[in-house]
């Protein structure tokens, strides 16, 4: 004779239950990717017919694909330096600062989050055409260092509240300026944090796609590539490999910035 299950019990139960469902929803759509790029068919369906690298190989000879990678790689990287330099001076300004003037720009910096990516692609649409710029590559780079820029104030943010303001103040009792104690004291004790930032707003730009859709000229973005290719099914299997290359970076450069996010209390304890 077995003991009956506590209420406790029950609801462990009920709460694994739920999570591996919770992952197995979220997570299998994505897992469905990698299956069918190795999927010896155009057809995005079980059974599988067989194993291929074609779909890949494919890939290397695309000049349309390459042109495309260049172009977001390109755009991510410029819009992710001017986002985190931005993010790190405001941050800054916002904790040490700690005026009226800097916690409403913190503020205003942090509000884009908050906001539809339609109503910032439409208004960045109207903006760069009253300024005669027009949709093009660096149309693009000023809206993702706008949806960008809450993801590094954020972080950076945090990271400047962690470290003691006793550091920045013994700096400037022994006659350093303020940018000296920036550079010299606080800096280095955010670098990881940096790198986090950075990577992350890499990411965010590399992947994002409802403003890159109204502000892209004639060089589409990869996110916008792939879309393209999905009105045509005999593309399928290719983007689907490319989509598999993109989630394992994805994956990659996200376990990186977590890693640097990490680094920090280890930093601050080890003081």
């Amino acid at each position: 004779m077995t003991a009956a299950a506590s209420p406790s019990e029950d609801r462990g139960h009920l709460l694994g239950f739920y999570v591996v469902a919770y992952i197995v929803f979220l997570y299998l759509p994505v897992a469905l990717i990698p299956i069918f790029s190795f999927n010896d068919s155009i057809q995005a369906a079980f059974p599988l017919k067989g194993f291929t690298l074609q779909w890949y190989a494919s890939l290397a000879g695309n000049a349309a694909i390459a042109g495309a990678l260049v172009n977001s790689l390109v755009i991510a990287l410029v819009a992710a330096s001017v986002a985190t330099l931005c993010g790190v001076t405001v941050a800054y300004l916002d904790v040490h600062g700690q005026t009226r003037f800097s916690a409403l720009v913190s503020g205003l910096s942090r509000l884009p989050i908050l906001i539809p990516g339609v109503i910032v692609g439409i208004a960045l649409l109207i903006l760069v055409n009253l300024i005669g710029l027009g949709p093009s590559r660096t149309a693009i780079v000023m809206g993702h260092v706008l949806v960008c820029l809450p993801t590094t104030v954020v972080i950076m943010r945090g990271r400047f509240a962690a470290i003691p303001k006793t550091i920045a103040e013994a700096a400037s009792d022994l006659g350093a300026r303020e940018f000296l104690v920036f550079r010299k004291a606080v800096l280095p004790l955010a670098w990881p944090a940096v790198g986090s930032a950075f990577t992350l707003a890499f990411l965010t730009s590399f992947d994002e796609f409802i403003v890159a859709f109204f502000l892209a000229g004639t060089e589409p973005t990869l996110p916008l590539y792939i879309w393209s290719q999905l009105r045509f099914p005999k593309s399928l299997p290719v983007v689907m490999a490319l989509g598999t290359l993109i989630l394992a970076v994805s994956v990659v450069l996200v376990t990186v910035a977590e890693l640097l996010r990490r680094r920090q209390p280890r930093m601050a304890a080890g003081r």
